[in-house]
């Protein structure tokens, strides 16, 4: 009789997801090119092997058991842990990562990301690149669950995390901004907090999957117009669907052409530090792809471009 070891393969489950996935053996056995005879003496074999029923047959669809849901949850992990091991071998031969993911917050300059990349994959690495584009938490979740290799607008203190390393990129500066056809647009300045509750705000929604997500000045009780990234969001304020901080940097050329207006508000003024953040290196040492964003990363101007401060600094 097979041992689990015997048929506890990565092909192996990859074929029982499918069977979870299509919810019958027949129609997992033509998207697996396979005869259903031979998926199901496959299944037959774990079954014997593990000892446990993988799949409730009662109904005229596969439906998972506990057990089988549990083994998928558990060979998901395993099969993460098989390409990792894969990725650390090519990256040990070759000093190049085989994938290489950046977590981009949308408050970064989305033109600047994109000159950086043309530069890098003009080098012809072998690497893939990746971005991701999250928000407030999400950019910092991204790096601390291992979804990506560098986080570029992160916001995080000194002991936020541990195990990663962590670089200013700059101070981030708001204003408070309405089209001029807002209703805010003509009233008296400063705006109080009681005047801006009585109107809609646009918000970015926080990307983090789990753990507890950050707002940015939001008042209680007031309508939330949410939407997925600051593009969106300056969009959604042009147009006069809401009100709203900005980066000041990204209003500016809207209020420079009469698109925005910045008004005055009692609240203090609104800053975040932003930092660019990465994982501790292993034996292994960083890989070249990390070098190489790093060592953009720690140019002056490339950091005040990220923040869409082109052409100040040096």
């Amino acid at each position: 009789m097979p041992t689990p070891r015997d048929v506890l393969t990565p092909s192996a489950l990859a074929m029982l997801q499918v069977i979870a996935d299509t919810g019958s053996f027949a129609a997992a056995a033509r998207a697996s090119n396979m005869v259903p005879s031979a998926l199901t003496y496959r299944v037959r074999q774990m079954e014997d092997a593990l000892d446990v029923l993988l799949f409730d047959r009662s109904s005229r669809q596969a439906k998972l058991t506990e057990a089988g849901a549990e083994l998928l949850r558990e060979g998901a992990s395993l099969l993460v842990e098989i390409d990792a091991v894969a990725n650390r071998v090519k990256r040990v031969a070759s000093g190049w990562e085989p994938q290489f993911t950046i977590a981009v917050d949308s408050i970064i300059d989305h033109v600047t990301v994109m000159e950086l990349c043309t530069i890098f994959l003009s080098l012809n690495p072998p690497t893939r690149l990746k971005l991701r584009v999250e928000t407030l938490s999400g950019t910092l979740e991204s790096l601390t669950c291992g979804q990506a290799d560098l986080a570029i607008g992160v916001v995080m203190d000194d002991n936020t995390k541990t195990g990663l390393h962590r670089e200013p990129l700059g101070t981030v500066s708001f204003v408070f901004a309405v089209a001029p056809h807002h209703p805010l647009a003509h009233a008296p300045e400063p705006l109080s907090d009681k005047v801006i509750r009585q109107h809609r705000v646009v918000a970015i929604a926080d990307s983090v999957q789990h753990g507890t997500s950050l707002t940015f000045g939001l008042l209680t009780g007031q309508d939330v117009f949410t939407v997925a990234d600051m593009p969106t969001k300056l969009d959604a304020q042009v147009r006069g669907l809401g009100a709203g901080f900005l980066p000041s940097c990204l209003a500016q050329p809207y209020v420079d052409s009469g698109r925005l207006l910045v008004k005055n508000v009692e609240r203090a003024e609104q800053q975040i530090q932003a930092s660019y953040a990465w994982r501790r290196s292993g034996k292994g040492g960083q890989g070249r792809a990390l070098q190489w964003w790093l060592a953009q990363l720690q140019t002056p101007m490339t950091r005040l471009a990220l923040l869409g401060e082109r052409g100040q600094g040096g």
